[in-house]
């Protein structure tokens, strides 16, 4: 998995004022937790940017105060005015402690329903999942190859070894719905054969 490497600073001050001229500095403050010690730290702006703007599962290591910190995102704060980075939190990683995450979902294979002319409605992107560190990957593959016509898969039917899913089991996360030249000719398909045979009578009556 990609791992994002950032130099930080400890933060020994962590009052209002202090927080404010980290920020002119145009760095960010921010707060590792989940390992034996909470750490209060700073790191510039630029360097975080790779990390926070995409939407790719990462990890991030942060050296600070020599040591360094294998963290996953847990979350942001930004400014409401200029709409900038104002705050992050970061969940250290440790062996052996089961960590909670958001992992993007990656479908694979090409729709059954397409192929029949049907429309893919993606309606869920990521999953949130408890796991072990170790276990923590970019993304979950689910496999469309199977999915028809007005039908779903939902949460439950994702394979994820390793993980318990916590979103409700039921939610679709892919459905192929009808578009709407399907619907027409599904509309139209009823009234054509009584059309036909109507057009038929005369011929025969014709005959006789």
């Amino acid at each position: 998995m990609k791992t994002i490497t950032i130099e930080g600073q400890l933060r020994t001050e962590t009052g209002k004022s202090a927080t404010r001229q980290l920020r002119s500095q145009d760095s960010v403050p921010g707060v590792i937790y989940g390992g034996a010690q909470e750490v209060n730290f700073s790191a510039k702006a630029l360097d975080l940017k790779p990390f926070i703007y995409t939407p790719d599962f990462q990890l991030v290591e942060v050296k600070v105060g020599g040591k360094s910190y294998t963290c996953i995102l847990k979350d942001l704060q930004f400014d409401k005015v200029s709409d900038t980075l104002s705050h992050i939190d970061l969940l250290e990683l440790v062996e052996g402690k089961k960590v909670t995450a958001t992992i993007p979902l990656k479908f694979t294979g090409a729709a059954a329903g397409v192929k029949a002319g049907g429309k893919l409605e993606i309606r869920l992107k990521a999953v949130k999942v408890k796991t072990l560190p170790k276990f923590l990957k970019e993304n979950i593959e689910v496999d469309l190859t199977n999915l028809e016509l007005n039908q779903n898969i939902r949460v439950q039917d994702i394979a994820a070894e390793n993980y318990e899913i916590l979103n409700s089991p039921r939610i679709p996360i892919a459905s192929v719905t009808l578009t709407r030249q399907l619907k027409q000719e599904e509309a139209a398909a009823p009234s054509a054969a009584p059309a036909a045979a109507a057009s038929a009578a005369p011929a025969a009556a014709a005959k006789k």
